[in-house]
């Protein structure tokens, strides 16, 4: 404490209270392509239900990576969602007589939001890219006090009266801001049913200051950006491209201006979207990963590669996850990567499939970040009415996170108690003894239907060919939970002086947590150092902190023995314990 001038009685307060904290272990991440939802940007999905809402259904093109998504879903509740796009060819359906292409809420706000001549593209643009915007009809209802023409506007039934003056306009001495604008699915692409209606805004307000009284906004551009989640606004103010009369005052504050009312009522179809069948490129799928670079920005632990090339899988282990042999510094490392071999190296592929498997897993470097199964599953895809082969990565990285919820992240995920795999019609192949003894010494762990049992995984290696305790799944993430943890906790040491109490104060942080992850059997002991055996001098000099914390990881059990001795009737068992 700072020293008093004049006496007085002054008091501090000092938090010594600071713990270890919980980091997230379940947090799945996934690039793929799919018809519909923001591209290029990350969304956070909990559910399938989540998934048809943001991202629509699976069809012929993009099932692989809608059912890895989906998969995962079925073991979690925790995934942040890339779309990536072929955008040479996907396109954003509008009222106009072009097509445009709006990637996401960013972009549109940068680039057209505030779109000054939009008469190409008309008034709306559906909100994603893709021609499941295609047959979304908008009509915005805008003749404020018109009884007449409302009763003759063809969706005047589905609101309660006609629009007039807001309160707020009303009150700064505007008039004839209100309209109505709805959203209708003219073939049932996402309600099932044609003509139905998707999303009504009533009473919204052409003054861009309009509040409501809970103080957010009624303009109508900025409802329509916050709620809707079919289209945009492509320009504010419109024009008399648009509507057939004077529009000019749209957009204007609400002081004083009694606003034009269009021609009353405008109805258009969006047309002209495309997404066509050439799907999203190598360097287009990386750039989405390569969202996920950022560990401060997304905190993830579980990265699927779906049916993404081999090229693909080498550039998530390499430059996300990180850790490879050789580059040892790059990635976050503190996730960790799913991949499943070629479709064509398990489907129809009698005979080579160990061999083909094991040659894919040779083409990467050696990482414990990385984890490799053996199979394809055939699962039914009950929106199409048809049976898909899907990778099971999405299910293994589904295994990790239900054991976290289950259990714990250093438990392995594999075996009959936490390893049953989920929606398997059948499987690719069905490896047998010596397939699975080529695979796991290779690094793969062997997916294997077992006659009353199920599907189950039945391996939990990691990537990494060094013999060592990092070759298991469970200690992989294990160090992985531990070293995210005690790092968020150790940036409150920051900036303080590296003395004995702050080394001690570190100590008694370190510790406790240490003991619990011990007596929740993740280590089975641990020795934290950090005193001045370890902080000399020259560290304090060079402004440094050093903790060295060692771990015995606890092991998963991979072979059991079992010796059955028989003993003649007169024999002691104590004569022969421990003798064979």
């Amino acid at each position: 404490m700072a020293y008093a001038l004049s006496p007085g009685v002054t008091w501090s307060e000092i938090d010594l209270t600071t713990i270890v904290p919980s980091v997230s272990t379940t947090e799945g991440a996934f690039v793929g392509d799919f018809a519909w939802g923001p591209i290029e940007e990350v969304v956070s999905i909990g559910n399938e239900l989540e998934l048809v809402r943001w991202f629509h259904k699976p069809d012929a093109n993009n099932f692989t990576s809608w059912f890895t998504a989906a998969n995962f879903l079925g073991y979690a509740e925790a995934l942040k969602l890339v779309r990536v796009a072929n955008t040479t060819s996907a396109l954003n359906s509008t009222s106009g007589n072009t097509a445009i292409l709006i990637k996401n809420r960013d972009q549109y706000e940068n680039d057209y939001l505030d779109l000054s001549a939009p008469g190409q593209y008309g008034m709306f643009a559906a909100r994603y890219a893709g021609d499941l915007g295609n047959g979304l009809k908008v009509s915005v209802f805008a003749g404020s006090n018109n009884p007449a023409a409302f009763n003759a506007w063809e969706y005047g039934e589905e609101f309660d009266r006609v629009p007039g003056t807001s309160a707020y306009v009303s009150a700064r001495g505007g008039a004839n801001d209100e309209m109505h604008v709805i959203v209708v699915d003219t073939q049932g692409k996402f309600a099932g049913v044609a003509n139905t209606i998707l999303e009504k805004f009533s009473y919204v307000s052409k003054a861009r200051d309009a509040k409501n009284d809970d103080g957010s906004s009624n303009y109508w551009v900025n409802v329509l950006n916050d709620r809707s989640e079919f289209i945009y606004p492509l320009n504010p103010a419109l024009n008399v491209s648009t509507f057939a009369a004077d529009t000019s005052t749209w957009g204007s504050l609400a002081e004083g201006i009694s606003f034009a009312q269009g021609n009353v009522s405008y109805t258009s179809t969006l047309a002209n979207g495309t997404l066509g069948t050439t799907m999203a490129t190598t360097a287009q799928i990386e750039l989405g990963y390569d969202l996920f670079k950022d560990s401060e920005t997304w905190d993830i632990s579980l990265i699927m590669t779906g049916g993404h090339s081999q090229t693909v899988a080498e550039y998530v282990v390499e430059n996300i996850a990180g850790g490879t042999t050789g580059a040892p510094d790059t990635g976050r490392r503190d996730c960790v990567v799913f991949i499943s071999p070629d479709m064509e190296d398990v489907v129809d592929n009698a005979g080579s499939e160990a061999t083909d498997i094991v040659a894919k897993r040779n083409d990467f470097n050696s990482t414990s970040f990385a984890v490799m199964d053996s199979n394809w599953k055939k699962q039914f895809d009950k929106y199409n009415n048809v049976y898909r082969w899907i990778p099971l990565n999405g299910d293994i990285a589904g295994l990790c996170a239900r054991t976290d919820f289950e259990r714990d992240p250093w438990f392995s995920p594999a075996g009959f108690n936490r390893g049953h795999i989920k929606n398997v019609t059948r499987l690719a192949w069905n490896p047998g003894k010596d397939d699975r003894d080529t695979l796991y010494k290779n690094g793969v762990n062997p997916v294997v239907q077992f006659k009353g049992e199920g599907v189950v995984l039945y391996g939990d290696k990691t990537m990494l060919t060094k013999p060592s305790a990092f070759d298991r799944i469970n200690v992989r993430r294990l160090f992985i939970v531990l070293e995210k943890a005690i790092t968020k906790a150790s940036k409150y040491s920051l900036f303080e002086f590296n003395d004995e109490f702050t080394r001690a104060q570190f100590v008694a942080l370190v510790e406790p947590y240490l003991r619990d992850v011990k007596g929740r059997r993740g280590i089975y002991d641990f020795r934290v150092v950090c005193d001045e055996t370890n902080n000399t001098p020259e560290v304090i000099d060079r402004n440094e902190f050093i903790g060295d914390i060692y771990i015995k990881p606890a092991r998963s059990i991979n072979f059991i023995h079992l010796n059955f001795i028989a003993v003649r009737t007169g024999v002691a068992f104590s004569e022969v314990i421990g003798k064979f």
